[in-house]
Order: C-alpha cells, then structure tokens, then sequence
C-alpha cells in the first residue's frame, strides 16, 4: 500500500505538470538561456511542494467553497500572462542569439528569478486548481497515515520534472544561436500565453 499511494502521487502529478503551460515555459525559457537554472527549477518545485501540501490539508476544500476568491485568482493570473505574453511578441520583432545580450531573453538576477517563479506559481490559477484543489482533493481522500507518502509522489515527480526541464532544455541552447529560432519560439510562446489568459478569462466568468 505505502509504494502504491506514492506511485499515485506521482502518476497524478505527472498527468497535471508535464502539460505546456505558463510555468513550464518560463522554466524552458531559463534553461535555454542557461540563467539560473538551479534556481529556477528549485523555486518552482518548493511552490508545489508548498501548494500541493496546503492542499491536501484542506484548502484545496476552501478554494472549491470560495468562488470570489478563485475568480480574483483569475484575474490576476490573466494580467500576469498577458505582460508576459506581450513581451514575448515585442522580443520576436527583434531576435538575436545566445550572445553576450542573451540575458534579456530570460530573468537574469536571482532576485527576478524568484520573484518570477513566484508569480508564475501563486499567480498562476491553472497551477492551483491542479496542485491545490485536484493533487489536495484526491490526497485528502487517502488515510490520514498514507497522506504524507501521497504528497511526497506528487511533490517527488514535481521536482523531478523541473529539473529535467531545465537542465534538459540547456542542452539544447546550441540551437538557438540564430535568431530566426528565437523568434519562433517566442511568437509559439505569445500565442500560448494569449490562450491561457482566454482560458483564465473564462474562468473568471467574464463570457
């Protein structure tokens, strides 16, 4: 039972992460630029380490009784994708390559690096529906003693996949030394972030 529940965990967490979305773009977008890669992928995987345990404790319950909440939520996860989608569309008009400048494709301080991670985490309600409310619903369901192990599955994927994707999209920074790559990767990035911020949009109850 106790390899199961862990099993579980992680199989959950793996059907919910590994889905392109705001958080995961900005991890691939540090790893390209090879900034703070370590960081990176740390922060985000503390963030769900704390969300997905707040979860299973019991506010995964609160948020599904609190609609003004997860509607604020909403709002402001959509005004942080659109700032970060429309600079994703204004760095396309002008690519350039993994040079000295490369820096500004990406978070460049680790100040900035935290701070993002953060919004992109906690401002993000598609993150927290999947960590707070679904990895939290399902985790309350299991026995009080066989919680924590369901969480360590979920958390253990979790940083696991960060990780890979950070460390594994650097390897692959060599094909970014043109800009045409830099401008399609950004415009693909722009596009995406418009459909989550529809998404969120919807969410919020708006049409």
């Amino acid at each position: 039972m106790t390899i199961s529940t862990v099993f579980n965990g992680a199989a959950l967490s793996a059907s919910l992460i590994m889905a392109i979305g705001a958080q995961n773009t900005f991890v691939l977008r540090q790893g390209l630029t090879r900034q703070h890669i370590f960081l990176t992928a740390l922060i985000c995987s503390l963030c769900d380490l704390v969300l997905m345990s707040i979860g299973v404790a019991g506010m995964g319950h609160a948020l599904n009784t609190m609609p003004d909440l997860q509607r604020w939520m909403a709002i402001f996860g959509t005004v942080f994708v659109l700032w970060y989608g429309f600079n994703a569309f204004k760095k396309a008009l002008h690519p350039d390559v993994l040079g000295d400048d490369h820096r500004e494709r990406a978070f460049a301080t680790p100040g900035k690096v935290i701070l993002a991670g953060l919004a992109f985490s906690l401002l993000n309600p598609h993150a927290l529906l999947d960590t707070v409310v679904l990895v939290g619903s399902i985790g309350a369901q299991q026995a009080p003693a066989e919680r924590p192990l369901f969480v360590l599955g979920a958390v253990g994927f979790s940083f696991v996949w960060f990780f890979s994707l950070a460390y594994g999209s650097s390897k692959l920074s060599h094909l970014f030394n043109k800009p045409l790559a830099w401008r399609i990767l950004d415009i693909l990035i722009g596009f995406m972030m418009l459909a989550i911020a529809v998404s969120l949009i919807k969410m919020a109850g708006f049409f």
